[in-house]
């Protein structure tokens, strides 16, 4: 009986969820008054989130190692009479994240909305990838989300009021050859979003989660095989933000292969990463030439 409960719920949810989207038409939040942290903001996805943020009257803080980098996204910025802030964080550094949230705090303000974008990626086989590669794609990728959610959640857990957005990647929902460190991390952005989207729903909290899955991009981090337009990713991930959606995977289509994943062969699902050349997207990669994480 409690099978044919669970069946009879998720059949009413699927059924409500398809009405909403086809019918309903999510209201758009205004982020005039919020104070909006960006991590990895000195180029590629992260300076075009946050022009994009700035241009709807929000403030905001941009952090990243690239100083030069992210200087040029706060002048960009200030430039369109925007508002920003950019700081040099080292996110391998949990005692400058700890450092830098509370200089915010005392010169900026109370952060509403956290955007955990940075990423790095080695883009090299597992026994080609040497130990501390492995621990900073963790540090930059997973571990400085949790600092970063450390440093500023609570307030806004007060304030019953904020929104968390982790850029992951499909990466973080599909295993792929020459990425076993990147895709591992990304794995755990996904599950962090995961549980503590369940964690702040157990409490009743309204804190907004979203978290944002795209496929290979082409912001120059160094592989051949992007698919997707930095600009047009940026415009969908600020879209997701404004109406508070929950998991978003680009392109969109990508969707039908996650709902799959479970119920496929296991040769199936190789067989679907060898056809779109998932498994060999890695084999021309090169990286930045900066060799920073952004």
């Amino acid at each position: 009986m409690e099978l044919i409960q669970c069946f009879f719920i998720l059949c009413y949810y699927w059924l409500k969820s398809l009405i909403v989207t086809i019918f309903y038409q999510k209201p758009r939040k205004n982020l005039k008054d919020e104070i909006i942290l960006v991590t990895g903001a000195g180029s590629g996805l992260g300076r075009g989130i946050a022009q994009r943020l700035a241009s709807t009257g929000a403030t905001l803080v941009l952090w990243d190692v690239n100083e030069r980098g992210n200087k040029q996204t706060a002048i960009d910025i200030v430039e369109q009479n925007g508002k920003a802030h950019a700081m040099k964080c080292d996110l391998c550094n949990r005692a400058e994240i700890y450092r830098l949230a509370e200089q915010v705090r005392d010169q900026i303000g109370t952060v509403t909305m956290i955007i955990n974008n940075a990423g790095i990626v080695s883009g090299t086989p597992l026994l080609d990838t040497d130990d501390e590669s492995i621990i900073r794609t963790f540090d930059v990728n997973v571990l400085a989300h949790f600092w970063v959610l450390k440093a500023f959640l609570r307030p806004m857990i007060d304030a019953n009021y904020g929104h968390i957005v982790n850029i992951a990647s499909g990466a973080g929902i599909f295993g792929m050859n020459h990425l076993v460190d990147y895709c591992s991390s990304k794995f755990a952005a996904v599950g962090l979003h995961e549980s503590l989207t369940d964690e702040l729903r157990q409490s009743r909290s309204n804190i907004q989660t979203t978290v944002i899955c795209p496929s290979f991009i082409n912001t120059g981090i160094g592989t051949t095989s992007a698919v997707l337009d930095q600009e047009e990713v940026c415009d969908q991930i600020v879209e997701a933000i404004v109406t508070n959606k929950r998991f978003v995977m680009l392109p969109q289509q990508t969707m039908i292969f996650y709902a799959l994943k479970g119920l496929m062969p296991e040769e199936a699902v190789a067989k679907v990463q060898d056809f779109f050349g998932l498994s060999t997207s890695m084999n021309t990669f090169v990286g930045r030439n900066d060799k920073k994480h952004t």
